[in-house]
Parts: C-alpha cells; structure tokens; sequence
C-alpha cells in the first residue's frame, strides 16, 4: 500500500541508511558503500521496497549540485581560470589514454565498434561526487591538491556534455555543430550573467538582510538553483551552473557561513543519490558482464594514478600531489551512466554494454572509495589521523 509513497521510500531510505552506516563505522568501512548496499537491497532488484528507483536518482542530483556549489564557493575565479589553464592538457590527454584503454578491452572480449567506441568514451572520466565528497574543505581543498582536482573535474564534465551532444546527434543523422559552438560560447556567458547578479542584486540583498539568517538560506537556495537552471536551458548542465553561481559569490562576505550552513542539505541529497545508483542496478542482468566490467574497473584503477603522475609531474606538479590526484580519480563518472543511458536512447548500443558500464562504475567507486579513505585525508577516514572535515 505504501511502496509508491515519496514518504515511505525516505523512511526506508534513510532508516536504513542509519542502520547500515553504523554497521559499516563499527566495520571501520566506507559509508558510501553501505548506500549502495542498501540501494540493491531495497530496489526494484532487490526486496522492491523503492520502486521507482529514477525518482530517487533525480532528487539526488540535486545533491550534487548543492556539493558542486559549495565547492564554488571556495574557489576565487582568478584562481579558477589559472589552474584550468594549468591542467587543460593534462586533462584532455588522459581523457584520451583512458578511454583508449577501456576501448581495448570491450573490443578485445568481442563488443561491436559502436559499443566499443562508446565503452572508451565512458570510461574517460572520474567520479565529481566520489573525488570531491572525499575531498576535506578545511584541508585539501584551500591547498593546491584539491584546486588541482576540481579543475580536472569540470574540464572532464565539459568534455562530457559535448560526448553527449555528439552521440545524440549521431543517433539523429546528424553532427551537432551548430550546438556545440553554442555550448563554447554559452559557459562565458553564464559567468557574466552570474557575475552581475551577484555584484548588483545577490550581494546587496545579503548585505541589506545578512541577520536574517532564513531569509540568506532562501536566497542561496534560490540563486544556486536558477542560475543551475540556467545553464540547462543554455545547454551547459544543472552541475556546471550551480558551480558557476558559487565562484560568483566566493568573494561575499557571508560566503564562509554559507558554506557551513548548507553542508548538511547537501549530504542529505548524496545519499540519495548513492541509494539511486544501487538500486537502478540490475546485478542478474549484468551477470554476462562481469569479466569485462571487472578487467576494466582494475585497470583503470590502476592506471589512472600512474598517467597522472606522468603528466603532472610534467607540469611541475611534485610526485606526491600527482599520485594522490590520481588515486582520488581513480573511478569512473556518473556521466559514464548518462553517457550510455543517451547512447542506448538512441539505438547505437546493446543492453550489455549499458550493463558493462554500469557495472564498471559501480566497482570503480567501491574500490575507489575504499583506497581514498584508507589512505588519504578525508572526512570518513577509517584512520582517526586521516579524518579531516
């Protein structure tokens, strides 16, 4: 009676969220591995408690653009620019090795060329959620390691959203130009158009009505989400907006406040989002694909760190930043998933590839998440020494 109850899937959700992430502390194991636990427990695969497993997955995007907006937050714009010109050919020739890699193996165990063509382009990025929510505000991301990683990430997220454009106008008949360049000249726009809003209407309302502490929370909430709607409308993405609408106030003066006042709001949607993912995984009907998936999972695992390392240290990057910037991005992407999830829309893919991939990312992040927190600085270290905020 009540399983298509919004209500009773959070009851379930974030009940049993509580009890498995208790388990999992005691365990001294990462919490968002009991999410996904929980999510292929609970979901359409598993006990069909939460049925609709793609409402979950759309109220927790929401969770990500909160995180992309606090991250922007922190990052002046000057900053920005400087270090996106730092690691653009970084970013674009790893993108190039691991999607090659990837490619090599789904051709290898016998997938048509389109699979394999897509299978390479999913596999070419990392994780925004998993790099950045195992990222330390107070620690990692004022130094020059974390500043590093969010400027991979939002290269890779572009990168992204144009594989995106190209494979749905392929599956149409047609290149998409015309969006494309649109897509180049719609992100400077939306930094202006964010930049006077905030210097002539966000700035003057925080300053006018800064003790009203409901009032700010609304205002922010308003300002991260239209300008996030924005960038949708223009063709960039939610997450690429909400970024850009907190590198325009990184510079109020309540930035800091705000910042700490939305973390709790932003980890509420991230579970979500993590239930979303295991419980839209069909692990029977992926069942062909485990081989493949699994070989290609490891490898990137492996070899991301070491291509990092490689092209940081070119950059003048020490050994130690670029290892560790490796091993944070060591995953696949949630825009892997939307990148088959839009092929297979389109008829250039088999079921089993969306599953190989699927797969792929789910192990990747597991893995990824468990290395992270074992050995570096974050805040759910299984080490008291490592756990920072």
């Amino acid at each position: 009676m009540h399983s298509d109850s919004i209500l009773f899937s959070i009851f379930l959700i974030f009940s049993g969220a509580a009890l498995l992430a208790t388990v999992a502390l005691y365990m001294r194991q990462a919490m968002l591995v009991a999410y996904l636990v929980l999510g292929a427990m609970l979901g359409p695969w598993g006990a069909g408690l939460v049925t609709d497993a793609q409402l979950i997955q759309d109220i927790a995007r929401i969770g990500i653009i909160f995180l992309l907006f606090l991250l922007g937050l922190n990052l002046a714009p000057q900053k920005l620019f400087q270090l996106i010109k730092e690691t653009t050919l970084v970013t674009l020739f790893g993108t190039l090795a691991f999607g090659g890699v990837a490619s090599i193996v789904a051709w290898g165990f016998g997938f048509a060329l389109a699979d394999v063509v897509i299978v390479g382009v999913a596999a070419s990025f990392s994780s925004t959620i998993i790099g950045l929510k195992l990222l330390p505000t107070t620690v990692l991301h004022h130094r020059h390691t974390g500043e590093v990683i969010i400027s991979v990430l939002l290269l890779q997220d572009l990168i992204a959203i144009i594989a995106m454009l190209v494979i749905q106008g392929y599956g149409q008949g047609a290149l998409p130009l015309a969006d494309i360049a649109r897509l180049f000249l719609a992100l400077p726009a939306l930094g202006v158009i964010a930049w006077l809003g905030h210097r002539y209407v966000v700035l003057k309302l925080f300053l006018k009505f800064d003790r009203i502490q409901e009032y700010v929370f609304l205002l922010t909430i308003g300002w991260c989400l239209g300008i996030a709607q924005l960038a949708e409308v223009m063709g960039l993405s939610y997450e690429i907006g909400a970024f850009v609408a907190g590198v325009a106030i990184a510079t109020s003066p309540i930035a800091l406040h705000i910042a700490s006042s939305f973390k709790p709001l932003r980890d509420f949607f991230l579970v979500l989002f993590f239930f979303g993912l295991g419980a839209g995984f069909d692990l029977v009907a992926a069942a062909d694909v485990v081989i493949p998936a699994t070989v290609i999972a490891i490898l990137l695992l492996i070899i991301k760190p070491v291509v990092f390392r490689f092209l940081l240290v070119k950059q003048a990057e020490s050994n130690a930043l670029a290892w560790e910037t490796g091993v944070r991005l060591g995953q696949l992407s949630e825009f892997s998933l939307l990148i088959v999830f839009v092929a297979r829309q389109n008829g250039l893919i088999a079921l089993e590839t969306l599953y190989l991939v699927q797969l792929a990312t789910i192990i990747t992040f597991i893995i990824s998440a468990y290395w992270i927190v074992a050995k570096y600085p974050t805040p759910i270290a299984l080490n008291d020494e490592l756990r920072r905020d």
